[in-house]
């Protein structure tokens, strides 16, 4: 995915052993001066978290429409202790409130640079592994073509971390917001963009996938991709089998022509799989395996996720032959 985020501080780390987070959030209209204090509040919590360097907040721009907060940490353990931390969730869960839509969050580690007031602009892609040579060759591309505009100041490539970061992060910097923006609209940057369309894939930011919200989890308070398709094939075949079936029970009474039965029973099967079975039985059921832990071994995971799926199929394929042999003999 990619997205962009510009911000009047630099988020640069101090030296190679830090870890820097940049955190965007869009506000309720009217509550900017809430979430300021509390903002505040939070950094001042963060502050008494181990290996804190610093933290800044940016306001919205007309470049920026989101409020953008950088955490500095010596390191990624540190920073991450801070990110995942019972005490940010709860003050997250206080704040609530002044978010308009989920936030976004990169992390990137190291960096050579110290802070300083250039105009910054955050990248973000999702690579697939067989394309990172290509993608590396096509970011040299953009940064050689950058370099020749007004302002510009320099470009820090970051690669993904482990368990916190899947995406790789690029920082662009560029002396004002006026030579940012006339980057950033040029007809080189369009050129080049279309040139690495395969890197761009923006619309997983929004859980853009086939099956539209039936998958839409969010962690720590923003969206995150949806699973794979393997994934959410046997997912949907198990809300869709309990639920066309009951469906195909509750209309026999009807008996309605086949044609008007199924168009009805499909219908009906698409508000009942968005409204009911995906939020409240399969998501819920499946939560672990579809959205596992990052430190969860992958193997144990599908062990499990496999193996609920079996048990739940087995339950209504038992309950259906119940059903329709001992008690219900469909016309």
């Amino acid at each position: 995915m990619s997205s962009d985020l510009s911000s009047g501080t630099s988020t640069e780390a101090r030296d190679g052993a830090t870890a820097t987070a940049i955190i965007g959030q869009k506000v309720r209209p009217g509550l900017d001066r809430e979430y300021a204090t509390w903002q505040l509040d939070v950094n001042s919590a963060a502050a008494d978290y181990t290996g804190y360097l610093g933290a800044e907040i940016s306001p919205p721009t007309a470049l920026q429409p989101d409020w953008v907060v950088v955490y500095r940490f010596d390191s990624i353990a540190h920073l991450q202790a801070w990110i995942n931390s019972a005490t940010r969730q709860t003050l997250l869960d206080v704040g609530r409130g002044y978010f308009d839509g989920p936030a976004t969050q990169q992390v990137v580690s190291g960096g050579a640079r110290p802070p300083d007031p250039l105009v910054t602009m955050v990248v973000t892609h999702r690579v697939h592994p067989n394309h990172v040579e290509d993608f590396l060759a096509w970011q040299q591309r953009m940064s050689q073509e950058e370099s020749t505009f007004v302002g510009y100041r320099g470009t820090e490539l970051f690669r993904p971390i482990e368990g916190l970061q899947e995406e790789w992060t690029t920082l662009y910097r560029f002396d004002n917001a006026e030579h940012l923006d006339a980057w950033l609209t040029s007809a080189e940057r369009r050129e080049i963009l279309a040139e690495g369309r395969k890197f761009d894939e923006f619309k997983l930011h929004t859980i853009d996938n086939s099956f539209g919200s039936w998958f839409a989890f969010e962690e720590n308070g923003r969206e995150v991709p949806p699973p794979s398709e393997a994934k959410t094939a046997l997912a949907v075949w198990v809300g869709l089998y309990p639920t066309v079936v009951l469906l195909t029970l509750a209309l026999s009474p009807a008996h309605m022509p086949l044609w008007l039965g199924l168009l009805v029973g499909n219908l009906l099967s698409s508000f009942i799989m968005t409204f009911f079975t995906m939020p409240y039985y399969v998501n819920r059921l499946l939560k672990r395996w579809l959205r596992p832990k990052p430190d969860e071994p992958a193997a144990r995971t599908n062990r499990i996720g496999l193996g609920i799926v079996a048990a739940a199929t087995a339950f209504w394929v038992a309950v259906f032959y119940l059903i329709t042999t001992q008690f219900w003999t469909l016309p």
